[in-house]
């Protein structure tokens, strides 16, 4: 079994157990998912959150322990290098890419409120990703 954090179209957030992934695809595409407030079947997944007990030790791999800001920063290195920055066009790019306009390939940027809704209703998959900024001392290595 897998849990999901789901929303509907109105915001509604809910928890949502499907066998798998595969089957919550399936039942998304048939409409048979419905939030629980309103009953719309608009419904997409949203960032889980997620807590980590800290009574437990830090991973470790290789014998070293991994830290959250090392995975964060191999996290941020990794889109910086392998998503084109877009900046404000992020959503008419998605978009072009969306419908075949343009090239499909990773994209990364900056989008306001009215733009991911209008992602959203066209069905263009996306997730929001915080990236922090880095310090001088980040960026001289």
């Amino acid at each position: 079994m897998i849990a999901f954090d789901l929303q509907c179209k109105n915001n509604h957030t809910f928890e949502g157990w499907f066998e798998d992934s595969h089957s919550y695809e399936e039942q998304q595409k048939k409409g048979l998912i419905a939030c629980p407030v309103c009953n719309d079947t608009n419904v997409f997944k949203v960032l889980s959150t997620f807590a980590i007990k800290s009574a437990n030790p830090l991973p470790k791999v290789d014998g070293n322990e991994v830290t959250l800001a090392k995975i964060t920063e191999e996290i941020t290195d990794y889109v910086e290098k392998n998503f084109d920055d877009v900046g404000t066009d992020f959503s008419k790019e998605a978009l072009k890419i969306h419908y075949g306009a343009s090239e499909p390939r990773n994209i990364r940027g900056i989008s306001t409120k009215l733009e991911e809704k209008t992602l959203k209703e066209e069905g263009v998959q996306f997730f929001k990703l915080p990236i922090p900024e880095r310090s001088d001392s980040d960026t001289d290595s």
